[in-house]
């Protein structure tokens, strides 16, 4: 299976959301809340290329970007192959 890490703030809807979403087709991921550090923060938006909102998402370190960038992907069928799926 696929390394997912998604970069979260507290009480993010898009975050619950792009979550919702690897819940459902059963992928674990791990989730690094960046609500109170701001090292983690900043290294997200390196990582991310400058992007400062979250979620960030990252597929075998691949960015994929946000939460509609994760719906997306899906929606076209490349979310699956991504995490080993299909």
């Amino acid at each position: 299976m696929a390394k997912i890490e998604i970069f979260t703030k507290f009480f993010c809807p898009y975050c619950s959301r792009a979550k919702a979403l690897f819940d459902k087709k059963g992928a674990a991921y791990q989730e690094i809340d960046v609500t109170m550090d701001r090292a983690g923060f900043d290294a997200m938006v390196d990582r991310a290329g400058g992007a400062r909102t979250v979620p960030q998402i990252f597929i075998d370190g691949k960015h994929v970007g946000g939460s509609d960038d994760l719906a997306a992907l899906d929606a076209r069928g490349g979310l699956d192959p991504l995490l080993g799926a299909g």
